[in-house]
Parts: C-alpha cells; structure tokens; sequence
C-alpha cells in the first residue's frame, strides 16, 4: 500500500479533522462474508434486514451498510413485475426465500456495496485493510468484466461551505476532469452508463469563465439548470440540499436518491478491488489533486482561462445515442 496523500486543509469548519465516507462496489462475495470481514477487522455485530440490505453496526468506527444495489429488488417491485408476467409468486411464503434466490443471481451483474461509516480521513489506511481483507476473500472489481461498471465513492466533508470555495473546487475538477479519467483508468464500462456521465461543455465553459463568481444561490442554481441528476462524477446535489434545502427541494431532481450531507460526492473511480497493485490511497490521490489546485486560486485561474472546453461528444456519447436509436427510447 501506498501512503495516502494529505490534505491541504485537513480541518472541517468546526476546527475538527475532516470525516470521510467510501462506497465499495463488488462482486464474488456474500454479503454475509462481506459482513464477516467487517467484523473480524472492526468488531460489531451483523444484522440483516432482508437479503438484499444488510448492517454491521457497534464497529469501532460506526455501522457499516450492506447492500445489494438495486432499488427495484430492495422495494420488492420485482415481485409484480414477475407476475405480470405470468409467474406464480408466493407473497406469503418462507420469508426472505425468493429475495434470497434473486440476490444470488442479481449478484452476478448487480454489485454488492460497502457504505462505510464517515471517518477521520487519517484513519483511510485502516479501511484500507478491508479493503485488502475483501480482495484476499475473493471480491472482484470493475475491470474483471465488462458487465462490471463498479465505482468507488468517496464523500468527503468540506473544509469551508462558503460559494467561493465549493466553485474553485468544482473549477479544478473540471480543469483536472482529462487527467483524472486518466488517472483513475475509469473503465469504458462505467463511461457508457449514465452514472458518471461528465458535466455538460456549455456548463463546464460557463463556470471556468474568469468573471464567474456567483453568490451561493447563483452557483446551485446555475448548476441545476444544467445538472439536474445525480449522474454526475462530482455530484453536488447533496452538499447543496445540505446547505440550502428549500432550493432543492422546488427544483427537478432525484430527491429520493439525494442524502443532505455537508460532502463533496466524488463518484468518477473504478472500483478495481481485485487487482494487487490498487488500493485506496489511489482514487483518494486523485481527489487530493483536486483539492490542492483549489488552494491555489492563482493557478487555478490560469489553466481555467487556457482550458480549451472540449466538446464531450466523444466514443461514449456517440455509442450512447446509436444504442438509443437501435433500440428506442428507454434503452
């Protein structure tokens, strides 16, 4: 393992270490051996709420959540979409039997995900051990398939919540977007689902413009007038329902699918879990390298005003619309 990288500004506005969050994605495990690895590593005790959503809670850390990632399995609608289609479904039978049947098989392509519980961001190197506990047992990553587009999250709390610093953050994100692509090996298999879909050119020209420099509501609701979805590499739409929630909450969004928290939603890494030489001080390098361009605003808005705002309209977006028109709409 690497050493992982430190932060320029290692402080949240409470003067207090900054905490951090890390999704994992995965197949080949259970999430009972998941849940195993978790406690052999950080102590606590596993609960599960049903096959497809589990817990481990009362580790040193907090309560870790287990899930099979699929909304449409967690909220039992597979149940009528079976029937509709003519298969008998026993509602009232042994409980868990049939989920526990589907989240064998969705397992195959659905990832299993990790959510860890918020930590100080030097503690990263022991959740580190998991991961290496997940990859010993077995757990395997994006690039072990093609149907595998997992990802690695990370949410980590601010240092400041004022608009000029969450736009020079956004702004050396998008100026570093080539570069993080690059350095994170983002698989073609996650660039051609919708879940990481880079931000619009006319929005990243728009906000690297030298005279932009809106007020808070400006910046949300400029950005929700082009990024109305989670679908974003950096998704803001948590921190903004955090800081201002009443915007929000009247605007056009997933809100189901938005958690207020005061984090930036870092989504663009794989999840390469199963490969010997990747660990977590990887993605979290790239992510620091976001951070340290931010500090300096200088240079921040030199490479802004020479950035050349490429058209996104790549392989992806091209294979995106001929699988659309092969297929129709919804595809």
């Amino acid at each position: 393992m690497t050493a992982f990288q430190p932060l320029p500004e290692p402080l949240n506005p409470e003067g207090e270490p900054r905490r951090v969050g890390i999704e994992l994605e995965m197949a080949g495990l259970s999430l009972e051996a998941i849940a195993a690895a978790i406690t052999r590593l950080f102590g606590g005790e596993h609960r599960a709420d049903s096959p497809f959503k589990q817990r481990v809670t009362g580790t040193r850390f907090g309560d870790f959540g287990l899930e099979l990632d699929s909304d449409l399995l967690k909220r039992r609608e597979y149940l009528d979409y079976l029937e509709k289609m003519g298969v008998e479904v026993d509602r009232d039978g042994e409980p868990h039997a049939l989920e526990t049947a589907l989240s064998q098989m969705a397992g195959l392509v659905v990832p299993h995900e990790v959510v860890a519980p918020p930590i100080p961001h030097d503690a990263l190197p022991e959740l580190d051990r998991l991961r290496r506990g997940l990859q010993e047992a077995g757990a395997k990553g994006t690039h072990d398939s093609l149907l595998y587009a997992f990802g690695l999250q990370i949410n980590l709390e601010l240092a400041h919540l004022d608009a000029a610093s969450i736009l020079r953050h956004l702004q050396a994100f998008l100026v570093l977007y080539d570069w993080l692509l690059e350095h994170s090996q983002t698989d073609l298999s996650r660039r051609l689902t919708p879940f990481v879909d880079p931000f619009p050119s006319a929005y990243a020209r728009h906000v690297l413009q030298p005279d932009y420099a809106p007020d808070l509501e400006g910046l949300i609701a400029d950005y929700l007038v082009h990024n109305p979805t989670r679908n974003r590499p950096l998704d803001l739409l948590p921190l903004f329902a955090h800081l201002a929630p009443e915007q929000i909450g009247a605007a056009p969004v997933e809100h189901h699918l938005i958690h207020a928290r005061p984090t930036f939603h870092y989504r663009l890494p794989d999840c390469r879990i199963d490969e010997p030489q990747w660990d977590l001080s990887l993605p979290w390098a790239g992510w620091v390298a976001v951070e340290r361009l931010a500090a300096r605003p200088e240079r921040l808005r030199r490479l802004a005003e020479n950035h050349p705002g490429a058209e996104r309209d790549g392989l992806a977006t091209r294979f995106k619309d001929w699988m659309a028109g092969l297929f129709g709409p919804g595809t």
